[in-house]
C-alpha cells in the first residue's frame, strides 16, 4: 500500500489522462524521494573522464552513409522560453532572415535527407504548451512527415508536490502551475509509453539522435552517426571541453564504484563539493545534450526493468508560482536524459567541435546567434566565422525579456565577428551596422543610442 500523498498524485495523474507508464515511472521517483533520496554525486564517489576526439577519428563514408540512413532525429521541443519572457514554444524565435529555430531544423534535415539518400524521420516532444505552435509553424513543410511516423509525440506531466508532506500541491489561482514536466528524462519514458519506440524498431530504424531544438549547432552529423554505429556502443553523449562558462553547469565523470560513466548536475553536487565542480582542469568535459542510442538496446533494457529506466532523481525545490517567492514551497521530480549513460555499461562519449553546442538559454545567447559570428550555408548548418566566439553581457534590466531586447536592436545585431567581449551596462539601442571589435564595455546611467554604423573598440563609456 502506498503513501497518501503518492495515492492523491496517481489519482490526480489519472484524472489527468496521463499515461500509466508515466505514472509507474513518476511512483518509483516519488518512493525514492519519499525515503529521503536526494540524488547527490559527492566528489568522493567519481573520477574524471577523460575520452577520444571526434577530429581524430577515422570514420568511413560508407559507414556513416549506411549510419545515417537507418537513423531518427528527435528534438525536445517542450521548453516556453519563460526565463526570456516567452509564452510560447522558444523554437518560433526567429533567429536569421526570417527563419525561426524550427524552419532551420526542419531545412538541415531535409537537406540531408537528398544528401544522403536517406528517410531521416524528425520527431519533436512538444509539452501540451508548445505542441500547437509547433506544429502550425512546421505545416508548410509538407515534405517533412514520413510515412508511418507522427511529427510529434508529447512529454508527460507530473504533480508538484508540496515540501512538508509531499502531498499534490493545489493552486487554484492558477491550476496549471500545479503540474511540471518530468525533466527531459522523461524522453524514455514517454517513447515506450506512446509505442514510438516500437513503431521505429519495426519501421527498420537502428539508431536515433536526440539534441535540443534551442542549439542548432546539433546537426545530426553522418560522421558522428558512422562512429557512434561502428562503436557498437548503445548509447553515447557527445561532449565538449568545458570553459569558464560553464564552471557552474554539470560535466561528465566515471564513477569509482564501478567504472560507469555519469552525468553530475549543478543540482546532485554537494555544496561542500561546488569547488571540484568548477574546477576546469579536473572535470573537463560537459555534456551537450546531443545523445545517441541503439533503440534496440533501449527497448530491451526498459523491458528488463519493467520500462523503469531509473535514471538518477534530481530534486528540484521551487516554489509553485516561480515569479511569486512568497507562493508555497514544492518539490519538482526531475530526470536528466544524459544520465541514461549511466544505465549501459558499455556507453561511451567523444569530444566535438564547439560548434556542435551553441544553445541559446539567454539573450545573450541570442545576440552572438544573430550576429556574424556564424554563417548559415545552403545545407543550412552553421559555420562558425571567427576564430573564438566572443563574450556577451547584456544589462538584464533591459536585456533579459525578448520584447525589450528586440526594441534595442530595431535594425539587426552588431557585427562581432571582431569582437572579444561585449559588456552592456545601461540602456543601449543599436542602430544598423554597428561593429564591435576587441574588448568593448558600454556604460551609461541614461538611455543612449549608438549610431548606424559606429565602430566600437577599446572600452567605452
Amino acid at each position: 500500500m502506498g503513501s497518501r500523498g503518492l495515492e492523491v498524485a496517481r489519482t490526480k495523474m489519472r484524472d489527468a489522462g496521463v499515461d500509466e507508464v508515466a505514472i509507474d515511472t513518476f511512483a518509483h521517483y516519488y518512493r525514492l524521494l519519499e525515503h529521503g533520496e536526494t540524488g547527490m554525486i559527492p566528489e568522493s564517489s567519481i573520477e574524471p573522464l577523460d575520452m577520444e576526439r571526434l577530429a581524430d577519428v577515422e570514420v568511413d563514408e560508407d559507414a556513416a552513409a549506411a549510419a545515417i540512413r537507418q537513423t531518427a532525429v528527435i528534438k525536445l521541443n517542450g521548453g516556453l522560453g519563460t526565463s526570456m519572457g516567452m509564452d510560447r514554444a522558444k523554437s518560433l524565435l526567429c533567429v536569421r532572415r526570417g527563419l525561426s529555430f524550427l524552419d532551420i531544423i526542419a531545412r538541415q534535415v531535409l537537406h540531408l535527407r537528398t544528401a544522403y539518400d536517406a528517410p531521416l524521420p524528425l520527431l519533436f516532444m512538444n509539452s501540451f504548451r508548445t505542441s500547437a505552435d509547433t506544429m502550425a509553424a512546421i505545416g508548410r513543410y509538407h515534405d517533412l512527415p514520413v510515412e508511418g511516423l507522427p511529427l510529434e509525440f508529447l512529454q508527460n506531466k507530473e504533480p508538484k508536490l508540496l515540501v512538508e508532506g509531499l502531498l499534490p500541491v493545489s493552486y487554484p489561482k492558477d491550476p496549471d502551475l500545479e503540474w511540471c514536466p518530468p525533466g527531459h528524462g522523461d524522453l524514455y519514458t514517454a517513447l515506450r509509453g506512446s509505442g514510438l519506440l516500437g513503431r521505429l524498431i519495426e519501421a527498420g530504424y537502428r539508431y536515433v539522435f536526440v539534441s535540443n531544438s534551442d542549439n542548432l549547432g546539433a546537426v545530426p552529423d553522418a560522421r558522428v552517426a558512422g562512429w557512434f554505429a561502428t562503436s557498437g556502443a548503445p548509447f553515447a553523449i557527445e561532449a565538449v571541453r568545458r570553459t569558464p562558462s560553464d564552471r557552474k553547469g554539470g560535466h561528465l565523470a566515471t564513477r569509482r564504484s564501478d567504472g560507469r560513466i555519469v552525468l553530475r548536475e549543478t543540482a546532485q553536487t554537494p555544496p561542500k563539493d561546488r569547488d571540484a565542480l568548477a574546477d576546469l582542469d579536473r572535470h573537463r568535459y560537459s555534456s551537450t545534450n546531443n545523445l545517441w542510442f541503439d533503440l534496440q538496446a533501449m527497448q530491451e533494457t526498459l523491458d528488463a526493468r519493467d520500462g523503469i529506466l531509473g535514471l538518477p532523481l534530481i530534486r528540484n525545490v521551487k516554489n509553485v508560482d516561480p515569479g511569486d517567492p512568497r507562493s508555497p514551497e514544492v518539490v519538482q521530480i526531475e530526470t536528466a536524459m544524459g544520465a541514461a549513460i549511466e544505465v549501459f555499461e558499455d556507453a561511451r562519449t567523444i569530444e566535438v567541435s564547439r560548434a556542435r553546442f551553441v544553445p541559446v538559454k539567454t539573450t545573450n545567447d541570442l545576440l552572438v546567434l544573430r550576429s556574424d559570428i556564424y554563417d548559415i550555408g545552403r545545407d543550412f548548418v552553421l559555420d562558425q566565422a571567427s576564430d573564438a566566439v566572443p563574450y556577451v553581457e547584456l544589462d538584464g534590466d533591459f536585456y533579459k525579456l525578448v520584447g525589450d531586447f528586440d526594441k534595442r536592436f530595431p535594425e539587426g545585431a552588431p557585427s562581432l565577428r571582431r569582437a572579444s567581449s561585449f559588456t552592456v551596462d545601461g540602456d543601449f539601442t543599436f542602430g544598423r551596422g554597428v561593429t564591435v571589435v576587441g574588448e568593448v564595455s558600454l556604460d551609461a546611467a541614461s538611455a543612449q543610442r549608438v549610431a548606424a554604423g559606429t565602430e566600437l573598440s577599446g572600452a567605452h563609456g
